[in-house]
């Protein structure tokens, strides 16, 4: 049962995170950020994946997986809200700082030694180098994105 715990976490955060690059790219589209948009859409298409990934895991232990993400998904929607005020290169900055928040859930999640060898496989093998890939995309993108 411990195992589909922290598989829960993992997928309130991938659940959060999906909201909150779909509401970027909203905010992207409105203010004109088609190489914003463009750069982010595949993020976003990777969380989609991850939470499916997590979904099938907790089913298939017996689970039922979460749909919202509750009070945290409403907190990151308000800081990315925030950080769009001050411009895009604040809003690559939120969405990297979520990518290494959830880069260090998942090497966290790896320290547990009760987590199954198919749960450990899942993420060190698709989900945290797909966390490694979002950070370095959104540097490239906060590098080539004026002040």
């Amino acid at each position: 049962m411990q195992n589909v715990k922290i598989i829960e976490k993992l997928l309130k955060d991938e659940l959060s995170a999906t909201e909150t690059y779909q509401d970027a790219l909203e905010k992207f589209k409105v203010t004109g950020g088609q190489f914003m948009s463009n750069s982010i859409m595949p993020i976003l298409k990777s969380h989609k994946a991850a939470v499916a990934s997590l979904e099938a895991q907790i089913v298939k232990m017996g689970g039922l997986p979460q749909k919202g993400t509750g009070a945290w998904g409403s907190w990151a929607k308000l800081v990315l809200d925030g950080a769009s005020l001050l411009g895009k290169q604040s809003t690559i900055k939120v969405l990297l700082e979520g990518e290494k928040n959830g880069q260090g859930d998942y090497e966290d999640a790896l320290k547990d030694t009760t987590l199954s060898a198919e749960v450990r496989a899942l993420i060190e093998t698709k989900l945290l180098p797909a966390q490694h890939d979002h950070i370095r995309s959104l540097d490239r993108v906060l590098d080539a994105t004026p002040a």
